[in-house]
C-alpha cells in the first residue's frame, strides 16, 4: 500500500517528533502472479482446470486467481487507520481509497485521502506501462514517477489482487514449518489467515507477514528514531500481526484483504504503541479503461 500523508505525531517528552505517515501493505505493486502492474512483460494467466472441491491453500489460491483473472478488471474501496499510542496520548490518521485495477492491459488507478485532526490531504496514483505516478495534495501538486522498483514509487502503489501473490508465499512457509496459515469456512466464505503471538522482533522477523509489518513501521520508526528514540531491534516487540484473504465459498473471488499490526517499542521504562489496520474489500468488476491524466506531463 501507499505511503499515506504525514499526521502530527504526540508530542513526547524532551521530544519533538515531525510526522506519522501512514503506510501499506507490501506486495504491493505486484500482479497475482507477482508481476508488476503495467509491466509490458505481463500475460494475463489463462484459467486452469482445478479441483472440485479445493481442500488445501494453494489449490484456493488457484480458484482465486481463475476467478479474478475471469473479468476485465476490479474496484475495491480501502480503508485503513494508524496510530502511535504514549502514556495515553494518541496521534491517528485515517485513510479511505477506491482503486481500480484491470488486467488486459495490467494497470491500475486509486484515489483516496487521508484524514489527520480533521484536515483532509487527497492522493492519486496511477501505474501504466510499468511506470508508478503519484500524486499527494490538491490540483496544485505535482506528481511524481518513477519505475516500480523504486520503493519511493512501490509503495505507494495498491494492488489487492496481490494478496494472491502473499498468501502463495505463506503457504511455502507453513510447507517449511516456519509458519502458520489456516483455513477455514463460515457464512458462505473461506479465510486463509496467518497471525502472530507476542514475541521479539528478532525471533519471528523472517516470516512473511512479520517482513510486511516491519515495512509498515520502518517509516515511523526512522522519524522516531531521528528525534532520538533509538531502541534497538531486540527491543522491539511485535504484539501481533494479522492478515486475513476471505473468498466467496462459491466463485472463489476476492470479498476482502486485511491487514493489522501492532509493534511495542520501548522508551523510558514504558512503550510506544503502533498499530496499523487496513481492509481492501471487492465492490465488483471494472469494465472501464486506465489512461493517464493529461497534467502527468
Amino acid at each position: 500500500m501507499r505511503p499515506r500523508p504525514g499526521v502530527a505525531l504526540l508530542a513526547l517528552p524532551a521530544v519533538s517528533l515531525v510526522s506519522l505517515s501512514l503506510s501499506g501493505c507490501a506486495e504491493s505493486g505486484s500482479t497475482a502472479s507477482g508481476t508488476p502492474v503495467g509491466s509490458a512483460s505481463a500475460t494475463t494467466t489463462k484459467p486452469t482446470s482445478a479441483p472440485s472441491e479445493p481442500r488445501t491453500p494453494e489449490e484456493f489460491l488457484a480458484r482465486a486467481r481463475e476467478a479474478m483473472s475471469g473479468q476485465k478488471g476490479w474496484t475495491f474501496t480501502v480503508k485503513g487507520n494508524e496510530g502511535l499510542l504514549y502514556q495515553g496520548s494518541q496521534s491517528t490518521a485515517t485513510y479511505k481509497a477506491t482503486v481500480r485495477r484491470t488486467q488486459s492491459p495490467l494497470a491500475l488507478h486509486s484515489t483516496g485521502t487521508t484524514y489527520t485532526k480533521g484536515v483532509a490531504k487527497p492522493e492519486e496514483v496511477y501505474v501504466v506501462d510499468g511506470t508508478g505516478y503519484v500524486k499527494k495534495g490538491g490540483t496544485e501538486a505535482r506528481w511524481k514517477s518513477g519505475a516500480l522498483s523504486d520503493p519511493a514509487i512501490a509503495n505507494a502503489v495498491e494492488d489487492p489482487v496481490a494478496a494472491l501473490d502473499a498468501f502463495g508465499a505463506y503457504a511455502r512457509e507453513e510447507h517449511t514449518g516456519s509458519g502458520v496459515l489456516a483455513v477455514t469456512s463460515a457464512a458462505g466464505q473461506v479465510e486463509l489467515s496467518v497471525s502472530t503471538a507476542p514475541a521479539a522482533l528478532t525471533a519471528v522477523r523472517d516470516r512473511g507477514a512479520v517482513k510486511k509489518a516491519v515495512r509498515e513501521l520502518a517509516p515511523t520508526l526512522e522519524k522516531l528514531r531521528a528525534a532520538g528514540i533509538t531502541a534497538p531491534e531486540d527491543r522491539i516487540v511485535v504484539q501481533n500481526v494479522e492478515e486475513v484473504l476471505s473468498l466467496d465459498a462459491t466463485t472463489y473471488r476476492i470479498r476482502s484483504h486485511r491487514f493489522r499490526c501492532t509493534f511495542l517499542i520501548p522508551y523510558r521504562g514504558q512503550n510506544l504503541r503502533y498499530s496499523q489496520d487496513v481492509t481492501e474489500r471487492a465492490q465488483g468488476p471494472y469494465t472501464g479503461t486506465i489512461t493517464l491524466p493529461t497534467d502527468v506531463g
